[in-house]
């Protein structure tokens, strides 16, 4: 989980889904994965937001590390010039989430995460240094939809 999930329970247009991306974690539905990043992201967030992921239920979010393996993969990313170092924190979402083998990352970042062009930049080192690729997706992709 990057920040912008969180926030998106707060965005107009974003909401909707977003409320329902966080109704199947608090189903059990979903392990969401964050990391301290995620925490330090939030800390100027408005107080609304970070309310909603203190209030997230622990036993279906699971806190990994930031290590030494991520760091050097986020920095990949950047140095192959899928994104620019602007964007070092998201690479280290996307990293964290490589590492941890996540089976989805979940992100509305459309800019620097979740874009075809990034994704298969991301992936490509990916493949290359053994780890599998990482499926990247919006909210709106993992949701359930029904009739």
């Amino acid at each position: 989980m990057d920040t912008s999930d969180i926030g998106g329970v707060f965005d107009k247009g974003f909401d909707e889904t977003t409320l329902q991306l966080f109704e199947r974690i608090k189903m059990g539905k979903i392990i969401c994965l964050y990391s301290e990043l995620t925490e330090t992201d939030l800390v100027d967030a408005p107080a609304r937001v970070k309310s909603f992921f203190k209030e997230l239920p622990k036993e279906n979010m699971e806190k990994v590390e930031i290590n030494d393996d991520i760091l050097a993969l986020a920095t990949k990313y950047v140095e192959e010039k899928v994104v620019g170092d602007i964007s070092f924190d998201d690479c280290i979402h996307i990293a964290t989430a490589t590492f941890y083998r996540a089976d989805i990352l979940v992100s509305w970042n459309f800019k620097h995460i979740v874009n075809v062009y990034r994704i298969r930049g991301y992936n490509s080192i990916n493949l290359r240094i053994n780890y599998p690729p990482l499926e990247i997706r919006s909210p709106k992709e993992i949701i359930d939809y029904e009739n």
